[in-house]
């Protein structure tokens, strides 16, 4: 899909082997439970597998979030039929292979590829299906919820896209830094996620100094070959998807955006697009009347004393789901996140709470 060699390697792979070896180390802690109860009554709660967990996983983190899906759900005890995007089917393919080298038993991890209106409706409406676990747009994710109500009721997790702000305050001790992290966080993987931090809301005192300092980042960032270990951004997944890019791009100067680099294709045989700037003179404040968004960043860089002054008391303004303060993201095993509003359904058969792959049994006599 355009992910860069070395991001591949260094965070997508580590990503995947990381998630299988903690829930490999969960899969024989998980336990029942025997709540208190009245002398003469006992009480047993019983975790059993799901069942069939259907898992349907974007194409920009292709590996990562299958990870975060396939393990769990294999810890749990369930059996999973896994359907990636039709644009980058092959990692998918090959972790199947793997696993089936490794020595699962045939049946137990599946992989169906297709696209979403065939294979993906197919899994959302199949009877035999208990469990589905989406992760992409917020339409996509208003079709499984249809699917499940018009077969088996089945239970259905998203984790649906948003547009994060990422806030800069002026009394950051470090402006260049909180510049790079929001570099980073804008074109990291070709923008192309969708916990990016790409709404940039600055204070006017030092928006023309954040906004250089962010520029220059972008500029100085290699397009290329995504096979060459040197390059920073590949192309964008497909032409389709570099064309509605651009749109958006053409959109916004129409409207009154001003251009401060990037916005025209420089890979001809791929779809190769730079990382683009676009400057508006006003938005929203903190980003609380945005129904979208997975993640949002204030970013403060108060080191001395972090739980005092705006950075921390804005963030319970945010609605969101993961809010950092003064934090480049990690990479690391996957947290429980909860979106707001429209995408408070986004909590997965993933983080700390692997059980949400089993059935809840109480029993009392």
């Amino acid at each position: 899909m355009g992910k860069p060699i070395t991001d591949a390697y260094d965070i997508e792979l580590r990503a995947l082997t990381n998630t299988f070896r903690w829930y490999g180390q969960l899969a024989d802690k998980l336990t029942d439970e025997s709540p208190h109860t009245a002398p003469d009554a006992l009480a047993l709660v019983t975790r059993e597998p799901a069942g069939v967990v259907g898992a349907v996983v974007p194409w920009n983190f292709p590996l990562t979030l299958a990870g975060w899906k396939v393990a769990p759900a294999l810890a749990a005890g369930s059996t999973v039929v896994l359907k990636p995007a039709e644009n980058a089917p092959l990692s998918a393919l090959r972790l199947a292979r793997v696993a089936s080298v490794a020595g699962l038993p045939p049946g137990i991890l599946n992989v169906v590829s297709g696209s979403g209106p065939v294979a993906g409706r197919a899994l959302g409406l199949h009877p035999d299906v208990d469990v589905l676990a989406f992760t992409g747009s917020t339409a996509v994710g208003r079709h499984f919820l249809r699917y499940a109500a018009d077969s088996n009721l089945k239970r259905v997790w998203l984790e649906l896209g948003g547009k994060s702000p990422n806030i800069i305050l002026p009394d950051a001790p470090d402006l260049e830094q909180a510049a790079a992290t929001a570099a980073w966080g804008i074109f990291f993987n070709q923008g192309e996620m969708c916990t990016a931090p790409s709404r940039l809301l600055v204070h006017s005192s030092v928006a023309e100094r954040v906004t250089e300092a962010v520029v220059d980042r972008a500029r100085a960032l290699r397009v290329g070959d995504p096979l060459d270990p040197a390059t920073a951004m590949g192309p964008l997944v497909s032409g389709d998807h570099l064309h509605r890019v651009l749109g958006h791009v053409h959109a916004a100067i129409d409207t009154g955006a001003r251009l401060r680099t990037g916005g025209e294709r420089v890979l001809t045989q791929t779809g190769g697009l730079p990382p683009t700037h676009r400057l508006r003179p006003r938005g929203p404040g903190l980003g609380t009347g945005a129904r979208r968004g997975l993640r949002a960043r204030p970013l403060r860089l108060h080191l001395r004393r972090p739980r005092r002054g705006r950075g921390p008391r804005q963030r319970h303004r945010l609605r969101t789901g993961r809010r950092r303060v003064d934090r480049r993201p990690v990479h690391g095993p996957p947290g429980l996140a909860r979106p707001a509003r429209r995408h408070r359904l986004g909590q997965l058969l993933r983080g700390g709470r692997p059980h949400r792959a089993l059935r809840r049994h109480e029993a009392v006599r």
